[in-house]
């Protein structure tokens, strides 16, 4: 377990020491796809590395409406940042994606050891900065993006060539809600853009058929034109 702890970025720097004594307060937990971790307003007890699978993070309306908040993959922790905030409990539900495996870190001790170490601190604190810098940036896709472009842009983020085929990597549900899109407007924009000859879509498998026309969709054709533009020395009245 002290190798597996030491493999991930937030835990990477730790001493010898530290991990030892991380690993003797942990547990390790395997779910099954869809198995709950801990739902919103259960006791705050433990933050989580995730070993291999996937981990979604949601929060349910009064009507019961679900909210993917983040999709939490291997190497990656999730959880730490209420240490800081003194929360007494999860902000949001936590669900396995697939088969997956975790470790679950005793907080209050490492809250304790975090005390005895500025260091260590300030590197954990380096973390979560990235990680809130990455949240802002999906919440300013979906306040200025419609829905079309935040569809374009989760497909060029996996990394797309011209005729390439894509295997989306959670169910198309999970896509949707994640990028604050209903089912049925996800399938309409898939089916456009299919139409269009921009994609082909055979059930979880998408192929780029136009990549020029989905970075324009994404936004990414007017920037990409607009820095070509020369630059122009003094002002014109």
């Amino acid at each position: 377990m002290i190798e597996e702890l030491r493999g991930t970025l937030l835990l990477s720097r730790l001493s010898s020491e530290q991990l030892e004594r991380v690993a003797r307060r942990a547990v390790r937990s395997r779910l099954a796809d869809g198995q709950l971790l801990f739902s919103q307003a259960d006791p705050f007890e433990r933050f989580y590395l995730v070993l291999s699978g996937q981990m979604r993070l949601f929060r349910l309306s009064p009507e019961g409406a679900e909210k993917v908040i983040e999709i939490i993959g291997p190497g990656e922790t999730f959880a730490e940042a209420l240490m800081f905030m003194n929360a007494a409990r999860y902000p949001v539900c936590a669900a396995a994606l697939g088969p997956t495996e975790l470790i679950g870190v005793d907080s209050r001790d490492f809250a304790r050891m975090l005390r005895e170490s500025v260091d260590t601190c300030l590197l954990l604190l380096g973390d979560l900065s990235q990680r809130l810098k990455g949240l802002v940036r999906e919440i300013d896709n979906i306040s200025l993006h419609s829905a079309s472009s935040r569809f374009a842009s989760y497909l060029l983020s996996l990394s797309p060539a011209q005729g390439e085929e894509l295997a989306l990597d959670m169910r198309k549900g999970i896509i949707a809600s994640r990028l604050s899109i209903k089912p049925e407007t996800f399938s309409r924009i898939e089916k456009d853009l299919s139409d269009q000859g921009i994609i082909a879509v055979q059930g979880m498998r998408v192929k780029i058929l136009n990549l020029a026309a989905l970075e324009r969709l994404a936004g990414l054709g007017e920037f990409r034109e607009l820095a070509a533009l020369p630059c122009q020395g003094g002002h014109q009245g």
